[in-house]
Order: C-alpha cells, then structure tokens, then sequence
C-alpha cells in the first residue's frame, strides 16, 4: 500500500479502514489532531515510525524533523506545542534514544506541556535476551523511568492494545493536568499489518476541551468578592487560555495585575492593568499591588513554586487574603494557608464570575481602582551609552524589541538570561513571551524556538541563550538552517556559567566551575553555513535588519556582554543559602 494517494494510506472498503501498520495508524491519529509534524531521532527499532513518515511526507499530511539529539526533539515538541496549543510529538528508538529524551520530556511535565511521546522497544521476542539497545522491564527500563515525568505511561505488549492505549495517552495529555504521554511499543508491534476494523474515533472527541468546574464554590467566591471593596490578581502561566475572560473580569473589578515570571507574556507589557511581575527578578510595582490596600488577591493559574511566589512569601502573598483557582488540583498543596480554593476550567470559572460581576454592576455595585499610579519598574535606559563595550545586558534587553517586530516571539534560556528578561525586557504584544521555568533545563530555548518556527514559519523566533547552554546543545541551529527557519540566536557570551559565578558571589560560596573558554559563536555559525555576526556594542545593532535577515533562514549574534553586571536575581540566592 506504499505511496497510495489516499490520506494516511487508508482505504475504506464496506466502513472499514485498513492501515499498512500500526505506525500508520499512530500517525492517522495524530492527524486527527491537526498534528503535521514529528521531531525525533531515526534508529533501528523506531524505523517503522519513520517507513511511515515517509509515506506521510509524500502524502503531504506530515513532515519529519530530525534533531540532532532526542533531547532537542522533546524541547521542538515543547516549542511546537506552545505554538500551537495541540500536543508535540517526539520519538526515538529503544535504550539510549529514549533516556536521551527524559530531560526534555520532564520539562514538558514540570511546565505543563501536553505532549505525545512514542518510544520503540526491541522485538517482544527478545526482550530479556541483552538484544543491542534492549530497554524493557529486565533490561534498563525505559518504560519505568518515564513513569516519574508522564501523565500517562505505557508499554504496549499487543497489536491489539494500541489504539485504545493511544487514545487513553491523548486524552491523558490534553486533560485536567496537561503533559506528556509516553507510549512505548517494540518494534514487531510497529511493524504489525493490521486489518480492516470499525471506522476510529471521531477528531471532535478527541480535541474536546475539558470543561468542568466547581460551580457551587464559584458562586461562595462570587459572595467574597462582593463583599471586597480591592481585588488584585496574581496570574500564572496557566491562564493562557482564558486570558480574555479574566482581562474582562480585571476592567470590571479594577484589579491590579501582576504575574509570575512565566507568566510575564499574558499580557503586553504595557497594558493599563499590568503591574509587573512578582517573584524572581521582579518589580517593586507588583510588590506594592500586592501589598496595598486588597481584600483579595486571586492567584490564578500558578502552582505556587519558589521562583513565582518569591521563595514562598507569606507577608505579601501566601497568607489569609489568598484565594487560588486552578484547574489542577495539586498546585492547591503549596496554598494551604488560602481563603479559598476554587478548581476547574479557568476559562469557564472566569465566565461565570463575569455574569455575576455583570448582575452586581447591573444593581449599582463598584470595586475601588486604588488609583495608584504603578507601573511595572522598566529602567530609564535613555541615557545609555550606545558604543560602550562590552554590551550592558540591562541595555540589551530593554532595546532588544525595537530591533524586532512586534509579532517576534522571545524564548528565553535558563540561566542569567531568566533574570534579564524577566526584569527588563518589554513585551509590546501578549503572548509573545516563553519560558521553561518548570525544570529550569539549560539549552530548552534552543529547541523550543526551533519547533515553534516549525508550528508557525510566518512569525520570527527569538532564542535567548547563553554560551553555557549553547555549548550543550547549540548543534541544534542546524535543524533550523535545514529547515530555513526565521530564528535569530542570540547568545549572551561572557565566557561563564552566569548564573552559577553570580550565584556563588551573592551566596558567598567558594569560586569554582564556572569558566567558560572564549568561543567565537559567530565564526562557530559561519563554519555551519548560518549568517552570523558579533556584537560588542549596542551601536553594532544599527545597521542589522533581523527582520530582513531571518527570511533567509537563522541568524546568530554572538554578543559580547560585560559578564560583571549582576543579574536580578537575589530571591533564589536566599533559597539557596536558606536565608
């Protein structure tokens, strides 16, 4: 059946569908979705995968994209993801290939990411027979490892068991509590025919949104809220979704808005509302919103850890006045000192708080603006000295979006470059803003803004690394060359582990580990065949047009920044030293 023009090379014959194998089928599925790529690396027990893919790519209902390690996909699969608010996919042959991928894999769990990750096995029949790459229960057990960093986590032993267990792994990772969803299936179960059978699920249930809540405690909140005369909201990354309705609550209410670090881009930065963000590298404005004059301050969509919550401050946040609303009812143990405790669909509790403010403003009830005039603590960076040498970070990241249209979308690197940008750079559009602050995995923004330019090649990409992270895993730019990806690369070089040398200064601990060579990321790029260009000053800006530059595949600036500023970020230096 190679090569039939059908869709998914599926015949339907007297309502049956035949499949060339189960491969097939997994990738029909994923269609379903609205799925069109898959990031992964080829290997020999994951080749019937691929034998598929390329069935697909001449069908044009999927593309393949292969990373230069397992790791890279699953942070592709985390990019494409966020771009496109359907799960990524990554897979990868048996044993090393799949432990290869469980840092990025945990990533998506700790952030929340829905993901599908297929991994292969050796054949049933050799399992246990130290067969080459043999990862099953008697071998070094992959299955059993994913178990840590999944929603949901399978092996399939039987053709058969397929499709029901990769549609328990869909719904797992679209559900309640999103993630990645592992499936792990040897190599002859890949390989397997399959025979005509009962037309599959329909695509309607598979994307159906989860859409429950607690309606009664809703209305007890409505009652709070009505008797507050000041509300503030503290907003998370997980209130992507429903950021319209809970805006439209914001302006009805007057709430003050402040967010976490990840939860920065919800909104432009500088939106009437926005106060700034409150935790690791944030603004005195978002401390003053909270601190002043609220009744309530409704946490929404945020899990509560330490870099959002200000290593877990019970003066300005964790305390009597808090009432938290999630949709994933394990963020609630970090909130037990809370008011209240209200779970479901964020959207769909926004809705219906905004019909019960719409009655009270109907029978003459108002909420006090507070009429502070605070606004998120940007620094006056007019007076910068342009041609200084090395680049300011501060200056980078304040200047860095008139450099940029307004559609670009940053993607920001673990490390020195979380505080930066969190502090500095100014957003001019929402949702424009990501990061893995989850598991903090160095190099994540290398592969993220390669899959999200995967999902949507019209809009430009921005990843901002450091020469730390890039030194782990910067071969990844040639996925975005091989593909002519708008990507600009930006590594902040400063011949250090930032963070680390910072860290140790602050905490007053010993000065070891952090040396970094001085590398020529430029002439790295060069040898690569990616336009590339140092930077040692701001003014060396001047004459880049990254707009123009991007349409013909990525950019890398290998900018020189002065290593010496210390970066914003006292509050995880206090967890660290447990002050």
């Amino acid at each position: 059946m190679a090569g039939l023009p059908a869709e998914m090379r599926v015949v339907e014959n007297d309502n049956l569908l035949h499949f060339e194998t189960t491969a097939d089928l997994i990738l029909h599925y994923f269609s379903l979705l609205g799925i069109d790529t898959v990031f992964g690396v080829p290997g020999g027990a994951i080749e019937p995968m691929y034998n598929a893919l390329a069935r697909a790519e001449r069908d044009g209902t999927m593309r393949s994209v292969v990373a230069r390690h397992e790791a890279g996909a699953a942070f592709m699969a985390d990019g494409y993801a966020r771009e496109r608010g359907i799960p990524g996919v990554c897979i990868s042959t048996t044993g090393p290939g799949a432990t290869n991928l469980v840092t990025g894999v945990s990533s998506a769990y700790a952030d929340n990411i829905p993901m599908l990750v297929i991994t292969a096995q050796t054949a049933l029949p050799n399992f246990g027979k130290r067969a080459l790459q043999d990862s099953s229960c008697t071998a070094v057990n992959t299955v059993g490892m994913f178990k840590h960093c999944t929603v949901y986590n399978t092996l399939v032993s039987h053709p058969e068991q397929l499709e029901q267990k990769l549609i328990a792994a869909i719904n797992a990772a679209q559900g309640q509590r999103p993630g990645p969803a592992h499936v792990s299936i040897p190599l002859d179960i890949l390989n397997s025919p399959l025979p005509g059978r009962p037309l599959p699920i329909s695509a309607y249930a598979l994307k159906r949104a989860y859409n429950q809540y607690d309606a009664g405690a809703v209305d007890e909140l409505s009652t709070h809220l009505g008797q507050a005369q000041k509300i503030a909201l503290f907003l998370g990354r997980g209130c992507q979704e429903a950021i319209e309705s809970i805006l439209n609550f914001a302006n009805k209410v007057n709430a003050d808005i402040v967010t976490t670090p990840s939860g920065k881009g919800l909104l432009a930065s500088h939106h009437p509302k926005y106060r700034g963000v409150f935790g690791f590298a944030g603004h005195e404005s978002a401390t003053q919103a909270l601190m002043e004059g609220n009744d309530i301050i409704l946490a929404v969509g945020t899990d509560m850890d330490e870099l959002g919550t200000s290593n877990w401050n019970t003066e300005v946040l964790l305390n009597s006045k808090l009432i938290h609303i999630d949709q994933i009812e394990e963020h609630f143990n970090r909130s037990p000192m809370a008011r209240m405790h209200v779970c479901g669909r964020i959207k769909s509790i926004f809705e219906h708080l905004n019909r019960d403010v719409d009655k009270a403003l109907q029978w003459g009830r108002s909420w006090d603006s507070g009429k502070q005039a605070y606004h998120p603590s940007f620094p006056d960076m007019l007076g910068y000295d342009r041609q200084a040498t090395p680049v300011d970070p501060k200056a980078l990241f304040a200047k860095l979006p008139l450099f940029v249209s307004d559609d670009t979308r940053y993607y920001v690197d673990a490390g020195n470059a979380w505080a930066w940008a969190t502090h500095y750079l100014q957003l001019p559009k929402a949702n424009r803003y990501r990061i893995g602050m989850g598991f903090g995995a160095m190099a994540w923004a290398i592969g993220a803004a390669v899959g999200a330019a995967m999902a949507d090649p019209e809009k430009p990409a921005i990843c901002i690394t450091g020469d730390g992270s890039f030194l782990m895993s910067g071969q990844e730019m040639t996925v975005a060359l091989q593909h002519q990806l708008p990507v600009v690369f930006i590594i902040l070089n400063d011949s250090a582990l930032g963070m680390v040398k910072h860290g140790q200064r602050m905490g007053g601990a010993e000065q070891i580990g952090f040396e970094l060579p001085t590398i020529d990321f430029a002439l790295m790029a060069q040898s690569m065949g990616i336009q590339s260009q140092q930077i040692h000053s701001m003014k060396d800006f001047d004459n880049l047009n990254l707009n123009e530059l991007t349409q013909n595949g990525p950019v890398l600036l290998d900018v020189r920044i002065d290593g010496e500023q210390k970066p914003p970020m006292g509050s995880r230096v206090k967890t660290l030293t447990g002050e």
